[in-house]
């Protein structure tokens, strides 16, 4: 079974995206407009997968992982998706530490068939196969 995905971004209707796609494969995926209510979401009920948008105002993708873990008991498997021009920002989520980094389109594309996978318990999935680059 899976367990809750964390979305963090401030984009309403990209958030509608994803927790209807969620919604339609039967999961649940959080959202949270502010990195503090992701973290508060995060020690409710440990998610198996946080979703982060790399367009997110303000976000310190290094300080929000150290947080995560430690309000997690297991660190959840991070998404991170960003624009396909900010080359830079996806490479420093990848350094950050995020298992899966996408350009937005790559991300919209895979969505619904990669969903389910991202939610299920990391020990639980086959390895992330990767997904091309732009």
């Amino acid at each position: 079974m899976c367990t809750p995905g964390l979305l963090l971004s401030d984009d309403l209707i990209f958030t509608s995206r994803i927790t209807g796609a969620g919604r339609d494969l039967g999961l649940t995926v959080k959202p949270a407009r502010t990195a503090d209510a992701l973290l508060d979401l995060a020690r409710q009920e440990a998610p198996s997968c946080v979703i982060l948008d790399l367009a997110f105002p303000g976000l310190d993708l290094s300080a929000l992982i150290r947080r995560l873990g430690e309000a997690c008991p297991l660190m959840p498997r991070l998404v991170a998706y960003g624009a396909h021009v900010d080359a830079a920002g996806l490479r420093a989520a990848r350094q950050a530490g995020c298992d899966v980094v996408l350009p937005r389109s790559a991300f919209v594309e895979a969505l619904p068939s990669k969903l389910a996978e991202w939610l299920s318990p990391p020990e639980l999935s086959a390895p992330q196969s990767s997904l091309p680059e732009s």
